[in-house]
C-alpha cells in the first residue's frame, strides 16, 4: 500500500500521479501500466457503472456514526443521479474475523522494522521514549512474532486478497463505504497510558480502509458531506485492482455534480 496525496481537486491527484506512476527497473511488485495519462482520465466519461454499498463496518467491527451513514447515503443517490447502478452489495470477505489478527501481525512486524529503519538511518539508539506509546507497544508485540506465524498470516491475507478480488471480478466496478466509521478524531486522541485502548481505537479508525492496505486495490476519499460544524466527511469510492482510472473518472464526475474545492473550514487560514 502507498498513500498518495491530499489536493483540492481530482485534476491536481490525477496530475501527481501520473508523476509517480510506473515502475522502477527491477522493482519486485507493480500496478499494470494504464493506457494513458491519468490527466487525461479526468472529464472522461465513466459509462454506467455498477456500486455496491456498504454502511456497516466489517463483521460489526464497530458501529458507523450517523453522520458516517449521511455521508454514504447522499453519496450513493449522487451516483444514482448520474446515471449508475447502486445497490447494497459488498464483498463478503470484508466479514471475516481472521482479518484483524493477521493484520495485526504484519502491522506489528512492519512497526518493528520501521524502527530498526530509522535507527540506521539517524544513527541513533531510539527506543521506548522516541516514539509513542502505541508504536512502542507494536514494537514489543512484534518481538513476540515467530517467522513462521509472520509467513502465516502472509499467506492468509494473500488469500484473503484474492477472495476479495474476486467480488471485482464478479460484474462490480466500485465499492462506496464511509472512509471512516467516525468523523475525524481530534489531535492527540491516542495519546493515552493504556496503549492497548489506544491501538483497539485505532484498529477501529481504519476498519474500512485496512482492508485495501492489503489487497492493493486503489482507493479514494471525497469530501461529500458536512456536519452542522463544518467538519468535512468523507466517503471512500474502491476499485478493482491496477483501475485507478476508473476513480480518476467517477472522482472527476462526482467532483463537477458535488464541487467540494470552495468548501473549506472556518479553521482553515
Amino acid at each position: 500500500m502507498h498513500e498518495h496525496v491530499l489536493t483540492h481537486s481530482v485534476r491536481d491527484t490525477a496530475a501527481l500521479l501520473d508523476c509517480v506512476a510506473g515502475p522502477e527497473p527491477g522493482e519486485p511488485y507493480s500496478a499494470p501500466t494504464p493506457a494513458r495519462a491519468f490527466a487525461d482520465e479526468v472529464g472522461s466519461d465513466p459509462g454506467c457503472l455498477r456500486v455496491g454499498v456498504m454502511m456497516a463496518a466489517p463483521g460489526g467491527f464497530t458501529d458507523v456514526h450517523e453522520e458516517c451513514r449521511a455521508a454514504v447515503i447522499e453519496a450513493g443517490r449522487l451516483l444514482a443521479d448520474c446515471g449508475h447502478e447502486v445497490g447494497d452489495a459488498y464483498p463478503r470477505a470484508m466479514d471475516e474475523e481472521g482479518f484483524a489478527h493477521h493484520f495485526g501481525v504484519l502491522f506489528q512486524v512492519f512497526a518493528h522494522f520501521a524502527l530498526g529503519w530509522w535507527r540506521r538511518e539517524t544513527g541513533r539508539p531510539l527506543g521506548r521514549d522516541d516514539v509513542e506509546p502505541l508504536t512502542w507497544t507494536l514494537v514489543e508485540a512484534a518481538t513476540r512474532i515467530v517467522a513462521a506465524d509472520y509467513l502465516a498470516s502472509l499467506e492468509w491475507l494473500q488469500a484473503y486478497s484474492r477472495r476479495m478480488a474476486a467480488w471485482w471480478a464478479s460484474g462490480f466496478d466500485l465499492l462506496l463505504t464511509p472512509t471512516l466509521p467516525h468523523p475525524p478524531p481530534p489531535l492527540g486522541s491516542y495519546r493515552t497510558d493504556d496503549p492497548r485502548q489506544a491501538a483497539m481505537a485505532a484498529i477501529k479508525t481504519v476498519t474500512f480502509t485496512a482492508p485495501f492496505n492489503v489487497t492493493g486495490q486503489p482507493a479514494i476519499s471525497l469530501p461529500l458531506h458536512w456536519t452542522a460544524e463544518g467538519l468535512p466527511i468523507g466517503v471512500q469510492l474502491v476499485a478493482a485492482h491496477g483501475r485507478e482510472d476508473v476513480l480518476v473518472r467517477i472522482a472527476a464526475q462526482i467532483e463537477v455534480a458535488r464541487p467540494w474545492t470552495g468548501r473549506r473550514p472556518s479553521i482553515c487560514a
